[in-house]
């Protein structure tokens, strides 16, 4: 009954079939593979491990293939590190030889191009800044504001630059079309910075899997609406968002972020170091919890584990961790309050204003559930956008519909053929809520579908049955 999902990152700690088993049963909806870390060999093994675990479970699991996107380093130094002060010069240059003190080499022309003078230069995940006095010839000139121990091949930001190039790589281009042939059900877009980074993904994905914007650049945040629009679903990746920005301005974009992702009606997932010190302790901190609590009770679709559940000592008691405090959340007095505070006016359309209608009616008339009809998945988002309190049931014939609505609020997911006829489409929905134990006989259940059946996008009616006795129904 836990409305708010569960993503969890497979790694060396996690990737073998009777963990993953562990964590589908502790609580995990979807699995992340993290292409930054994953060979081709071994994105194909983890997706058959995770199939053969989800035909085991006989649930749906969602698999979320996240692409590395460009990583800016720096080249190596001649000591294997340096020491750079507060107030001195350090150069970036374009000649391919090992570092000083002085300069280091930086093998990406795209920033010494783009760079300008008075941007900042961020190394080392932040740990050091610089800032760009004097550009041209090759090189960017800094001046070292805060300084520190920086060694070989440390990642370079840059919060003040728009760089020229797309976020797909090469790398990922070649990640991506593995992870379509893998029939991978979302895939991530890593440093997104322009609505146009979606476009290039979208034209060769195709409909085959969603793709997921990660939000981590500033220059995204310029650019929200447009890229949100765009995308079938984002991701606040908090952990780069906290190097480029001033990380007190993080919690109130995550806020702004839930509640544009819930405008829109797409599903958003709050990621990165929540359950953080569970990587080596078997619990989390107070502050911890305090963290997946807030995102649960703005309304986030899902919550992620990252390196817990990838390569820390405790990835099934991560899991659980999570599943108990989300349980906890969605029982609070307050959580309904807050949930329906945040409630987003119906867009013009059938769809959303029959899933409006839907939830009032399953709270006045107190239904067991609600149960929807979807081909595209459209309809099973529109209905969980709504937030209500009553179970939401998503029926689809398309596989593919139903793992990928596994990272969507609230949704239970099952597959089952389209509906003959209103009258099979009324029992079906009555059988299927009875046995997957969500309505008892006696008990009503709203049904939401379009007719003519089985056309996508096409929600124009509610029904409301009675369950029989024979878990068939009545309308």
């Amino acid at each position: 009954m836990r409305r708010v999902k569960i993503v969890a990152t497979l790694g060396p700690a996690s990737q073998d079939d009777k963990t993953i088993e562990d964590l589908a049963r502790a609580g995990a909806d979807v699995f992340r593979i993290n292409m930054s870390h994953a060979s081709h060999e071994l994105l194909r093994e983890t997706v058959s491990r995770i199939r053969d675990v989800e035909a085991r479970l006989k649930h749906p699991l969602g698999i979320l293939v996240d692409l590395q996107g460009p990583k800016l380093r720096i080249a190596r130094f001649a000591e294997g590190a340096v020491q750079l002060v507060a107030g001195q010069k350090f150069v970036l240059d374009s000649v391919d030889e090992t570092g000083t003190a002085e300069r280091v080499f930086l093998p990406h022309p795209e920033i010494i191009e783009s760079v300008s003078v008075g941007d900042r230069l961020l190394l080392d995940d932040g740990k050091l800044q610089l800032k760009a006095t004097k550009v041209g010839g090759g090189a960017v000139e800094t001046e070292v504001i805060y300084g520190g121990r920086l060694s070989d091949r440390k990642g370079v930001s840059l919060p003040d630059t728009l760089l020229p190039v797309g976020a797909l790589t090469e790398k990922d281009h070649a990640d991506l079309l593995e992870g379509l042939k893998c029939d991978a059900d979302w895939i991530a877009l890593s440093f997104v910075q322009r609505p146009e980074d979606i476009i290039d993904v979208r034209k060769i994905v195709q409909g085959r899997a969603g793709v997921m914007a990660k939000i981590e650049k500033p220059q995204a945040i310029d650019r929200l609406e447009e890229i949100i629009k765009l995308c079938d679903a984002f991701m606040v990746a908090r952990g780069d968002l906290g190097v480029e920005l001033p990380l007190e301005t993080v919690p109130g974009l995550q806020k702004k972020m839930i509640r544009m992702a819930r405008r829109f009606g797409k599903p958003v997932v709050v990621a990165t170091q929540m359950l953080e010190s569970m990587i080596t302790s078997p619990v989390p901190t107070r502050a911890e919890v305090s963290d997946v609590s807030i995102a649960v009770f703005e309304g986030a679709d899902a919550v992620m584990l990252s390196a817990e559940s990838a390569s820390g000592e405790y990835p099934v008691e991560a899991v659980t961790m999570m599943n108990r405090v989300a349980i906890a959340v969605e029982n609070d007095t307050n959580y309904r309050t807050i949930i329906r505070a945040q409630a987003t006016e119906p867009e013009a359309t059938a769809a959303d204003a029959i899933s409006a209608a839907t939830r009032q009616v399953a709270e006045t008339l107190d239904l067991a559930a609600i149960v929807t009809y979807t081909s595209s998945g459209s309809t099973g988002i529109r209905a969980a956008r709504e937030r209500p309190s009553k179970p939401i049931i998503a029926l689809s014939p398309n596989l593919r519909t139903i793992r990928r609505l596994s990272v969507v609020w609230g949704i239970h997911c099952v597959q089952t053929e389209d509906a003959a006829s209103l009258e099979d489409m009324v029992d079906r929905a009555c059988i299927i809520a009875y046995q997957e134990g969500f309505a008892r006989p006696g008990d009503r259940i709203a049904i939401t579908a379009g007719v003519p059946l089985g056309t996508p996008g096409a929600t124009n009616m509610l029904r409301i049955a009675f369950v029989r006795q024979d878990g068939a129904g009545s309308s």
